[in-house]
Parts: structure tokens; sequence; C-alpha cells
């Protein structure tokens, strides 16, 4: 789709949701997130278009945002409704989507898990939950500095919400979690969502790590913090969730 390669899940149903994977810009494909695609479609009886972004260190940003812009507007080049998610690094993708076609595609939403929201890293959280809770500080410097590797570029308005005007961007669901080294740039966005006039629906889940879906095989706690998000997803959508 656009020349990018992309999975769909349910295909033909209204709206549809763009998907950014998580993975530190680095990692992470079509497989590695496709239960949580599932998931999504199902709990909001939504098509669910997964992305198969460009990743660093070979392609830098803006590659992967890019990629989801050139199939935000394929998918709602017929006027066909459309939300972003993502999850982490994908998260930082998907807002920075919206950001780029603010003033060009009407979006649904912003449905984000964990979302990476400051490439400067500069939150107090990366420091005190960095070591011991699953995403390592240290990793996440490295990824970063493959993405953005002109340090000058993390502070930018093009790359970093947290300086950029987020004025007209669409409604928002953002789930953090309490032993997540992201947990307050996260929080920080929401912030600045609020202060711009976007609504935004917003829980932090305690007791729980970055990313906590991918742990939901094996978490009853990540499951239900999951179904959470997915339900606060469908309602801001307008759906039904099962």
């Amino acid at each position: 789709m656009a020349g990018v390669p992309v999975r769909v899940y349910a295909p033909g149903a209204r709206p549809v949701v763009v998907y950014l994977h998580g993975g530190g810009f680095v990692l992470g494909d079509l497989d590695t997130h496709d239960a949580q695609a599932r998931r999504l479609a199902v709990a909001t009886a939504a098509s669910v278009v997964a992305v198969d972004y460009r990743r660093a260190p070979e392609h830098p940003w803006p590659a992967a945002v890019d990629d989801a812009v050139g199939v935000v507007r394929r998918v709602a080049g017929d006027g066909t409704p459309v939300a972003v998610a993502g999850d982490s690094a994908g998260g930082l993708i998907a807002i920075l989507t919206a950001l780029r076609l603010r003033d060009e595609v009407p979006l649904l939403a912003q449905l984000l898990v964990c979302p990476n929201a400051d490439p400067t890293l500069r939150s107090p959280s990366v420091e005190e939950k960095g070591s011991g809770w699953l995403l390592d500080a240290g990793t996440l410097r490295r990824w970063v500095a493959m993405w953005l590797p002109d340090p000058d570029t993390r502070d930018s308005p093009s790359t970093n919400p947290l300086v950029a005007d987020l004025r007209g961007l669409p409604p928002a669901v953002v789930v953090t979690a309490e032993h997540d080294p992201l947990r307050d740039e996260g929080e920080a966005y929401v912030a600045r969502l609020r202060s711009a006039g976007v609504p935004v629906t917003h829980r932090r889940e305690p007791g729980l790590v970055h990313d906590f879906p991918t742990l939901r095989d094996v978490s009853p706690a990540a499951a239900a913090a999951e179904d959470r998000f997915l339900r606060d997803a469908a309602q801001l959508l307008g759906r039904r969730s099962s």
C-alpha cells in the first residue's frame, strides 16, 4: 500500500486504524505484533492496517514517518475515516504522522500504548525505571541514536511532541505503565494535549512494565490492562468492544 508492505485485518470494515508497531525504531515487524493488531480489530470492529515501516539504522528518521503518512493518505484518499495507533516507538511514529497530516487528513483518533513521546529521554522515569524493569535505558538511548543520529533533531517539533504545537490533533487514548521508563514522557504528552484542547482518555496502569500487552499470555494483570485500553479505543471510535 503506497509502496509500503502492510497486513490488513478485517478488510472492508470501517473505520480503519493504521497501526504502527513498537520495537525501538530498529526491531519489530508485522509478525511480532500480529496478535495485538488482531485484538484491536476484534475489539473495535474496525479494519486494522498494520504497517511494516522502514527501520533504523538502515533507514533513520523520517523514513518510518514517511511510510506511515503514505499509508494513511492512501487509506483516507476515498474519504474513509482513519485513526492512527501505536505502541512504544510506534506510538511516536503515530503521533508524528498525526502532526504531519493535521491540516490534510481529519483523523478520528490516536490510540497509544506506552508511547515514546520524547526522543531526548529527559524524563525522570527514564532513570528511575531504566534498569530492572524490562526496558533498559541504555538500550533505548542506542536505539534512539540509530533513528535520530543527529542529537539536535531530538528536540525539534518535527520529531518531539513535547515541543510541538499540538492544537488540532485528534482525540486520544493514552495508556502508560507504572514501571515504564517512558511513563513520564507519555504523561507529559497527555498534559500537553489537554493544554492544547485535545480530549484525552488516560490510564496509568499500576504494577505494569513497558508495552505490557506483549505479556498478556503470562500476566492476567497485563491482559486486563490491555482489555481496558481496547474498550477505551472502541468507545473513542464509536464502536462497541466485544
